[in-house]
């Protein structure tokens, strides 16, 4: 800053020549210096005053905030700061599409030990013994006697076995609050569930975390505070869901099956109604994975996701449907079925050596010829029929919302020749799972547009890509409806819901030394319901079934599969709300009697 002399030369030497006295120009400058400084003082003032202002204001405005939150809010128990109180406990519930509780929190107590103040440890072991058969005495009373300060007993309790222990008297046996898992509907819908632990653990809290299915898909949302532990809202209907439990076990059982899926499926949406896998597991109790054997013999294992089978005869119809499609043949286009027929030196054979001669497309699938089916494929090509097959989303994992899903990636044969695309036509030589088949046959159902599967519940219909004429679509639902009327799947028929469907029964591959069992099978029955206008896609699988009503065991779809995908049709669809119907009899089978 510059400042102003106070007898500044020039002025002073003016007012000498004009006889003006001098000392009177620094008297003015000192006093406009001064009102200067007096001016600049003031400012500074103001603008401190003003800073507090506003500093006041804000911390009044804050606590009358939080005043008035306080007053609008419940009251609640004051809690003292305990060691562990930054374990997240809190987990949201899951629901199914109408809201009923499939998981949700439980409060209990953990058990544990401080030996420095027992009094008596060996009474105390005896009595935990008595009330926890699973429990070593040996071991409980080394633990109590020793030099350890701090040691669980049991992580859960139930109220009696807390009031039990209560009864003991022991003042080193103390209890922690925490929350725990439950799954009230017990092993309902266990491999969509999957089943939660404890994480961190500490005295007065324990981490719950997903551990398999949904609850480790979305164990983050789950978890979050800042979604205010909204339910999270699946497309599972639990109604549904035990519906096709209960049949799906009793058509096991019957058929003598070793597994059983069932996937049920909203064509329009993607929106999985029920997923079932047998054997299953109460997720309450979940059990452990396996270490050995087969993967596929636990409960834990999900066949409608995980379990990747050639699925046989179900795949012929999206063979016809692409022939049709590109224009190649149509619905009475007649093909040479009749042999031989050799691709690559391999022949290529008909169901218990059945030789159909000369038929049509339609009657190709009713009567599911292998050699007409791998005739179309032939004229498909090898490319094409890769690319419909990947459109369809046969070569990649299903992308259901729980964990499993990315074992249930398809294998694919490793050099694409043309005896693979013969084979695969007919659902041989590619390994898919349920699920897969579910979301193929939904793109025939809804008119030729494909849907992702899923299990949240969803608003409105998924607009997929069109991997189909509507017009082939129509045709590929007649044959399907014919399938049931007059070809493999007859005892699919559910009188008032006009079922569609394909068979499919395929060898089980050995697991070791290659080829095929002679007398084990995968049978599936793939159908859409009601067939003119399908709402629902439902395939049913069966494990190494055999029927034996008859005097020789029977082991194809059309005598395992169907008639529990039927019993189920029949048990469900007036839960989805489907009214039954009058089908209109055929034109020629109506005599008329009188005018």
């Amino acid at each position: 800053m510059i400042r102003t002399p106070l007898r500044p030369l020039a002025r002073i030497l003016d007012a000498r020549a004009k006889g003006e006295n001098p000392d009177a120009i620094e008297r003015e400058n000192i006093r406009l210096r001064h009102e200067e400084i007096r001016d600049r003082a003031r400012k500074r003032a103001e603008g401190r005053l003003l800073v507090m202002g506003v500093i006041f204001f804000c911390a009044f405005a804050v606590i009358g905030g939080r005043m008035g939150v306080l007053a609008n809010s419940e009251p609640s128990e004051p809690r003292t700061s305990v060691a562990g109180a930054d374990i997240i406990a809190q987990r949201a519930d899951i629901v199914d599409r109408k809201g009923r509780i499939l998981a949700t929190n439980f409060e209990t107590h953990s058990l544990y030990a401080q030996p420095p103040q027992m009094i008596d440890p060996e009474g105390a072991a005896d009595a935990l013994v008595k009330i926890f058969p699973d429990l070593k005495r040996e071991r409980l009373i080394k633990d109590f006697t020793g030099k350890r300060k701090f040691l669980w007993v049991k992580k859960k309790l139930s109220p009696e076995q807390k009031q039990a222990v209560h009864d003991i008297g022991e003042p080193g046996l103390l209890f922690g609050p925490r929350e725990m898992r439950l799954y009230p509907n017990g092993k309902l819908a266990a491999h969509v569930l999957g089943g939660a632990n404890f994480g961190r653990e500490g005295v007065h809290a324990a981490e719950v975390i997903g551990v398999a299915g949904i609850e480790k898909f979305f164990d983050d949302r789950l978890r979050d505070p800042a979604m205010g532990h909204k339910p999270l809202e699946l497309s599972l209907d639990l109604s549904i869901q035990a519906a096709v439990e209960r049949v799906l076990f009793g058509g096991m059982k019957i058929m003598n099956a070793k597994g059983a899926a069932a996937v049920l499926m909203d064509v329009h949406t993607g929106e999985v109604i029920s997923l079932a896998s047998l054997p299953d597991f109460d997720p309450n109790d979940r059990p452990r994975p396996p270490t050995e054997g087969n993967p596929s013999d636990s409960p834990l294992f999900n066949r409608a996701v995980q379990g990747v089978y050639e699925l046989g005869s179900t795949f012929k119809i999206f063979t016809a449907a692409q022939a049709i499609d590109l224009g190649l043949v149509n619905a009475n286009t007649m093909i040479n079925t009749s042999g031989p027929m050799r691709i690559g030196g391999h022949p290529i054979g008909e169901f218990k050596k059945k030789d159909y001669g000369t038929i049509s497309v339609s009657d190709i699938i009713v009567k599911s010829s292998n050699r007409g089916t791998g005739r179309m494929a032939l004229q498909i090509g090898i490319k094409r029929q890769k690319e419909f097959l990947k459109s369809l989303g046969f070569f990649e994992h299903p992308g259901l919302e729980i964990v499993e899903s990315k074992g249930g990636t398809p294998l694919l044969p490793k050099r694409w020749t043309e005896l693979s695309t013969v084979t695969i036509s007919y659902g041989h030589g590619l390994s898919t799972s349920p699920l897969h088949l579910a979301a193929g046959y939904a793109a025939i159902a809804n008119g030729g547009t494909r849907v992702q599967p899923t299990l949240l519940k969803q608003p409105r219909n998924q607009k997929g890509a069109r991997v189909m004429s509507k017009e082939t679509a129509r045709v590929a639902k007649d044959m399907l409806r014919e399938v049931v009327t007059s070809g493999t799947a007859s005892l699919g028929e559910v009188p008032g819901y006009a079922v569609g469907g394909k068979t499919g029964t395929a060898d089980k591959p050995r697991e070791r030394g290659g080829g095929y069992y002679d007398d084990k099978v995968i049978a599936t029955f793939a159908t859409i319901f009601p067939a003119y206008d399908p709402k629902y896609v439902l395939i049913v699988t069966l494990d190494e079934p055999v029927e034996t009503s008859g005097s020789k065991p029977r082991r194809t779809a059309g005598w395992t599969a169907v008639p529990v995908a039927a019993e189920i049709i029949r048990r469900v669809a007036p839960l989805l709300g489907l009214r039954p119907e009058i089908e209109p009899a055929k034109l020629n089978s109506i005599t008329l009697t009188s005018n």
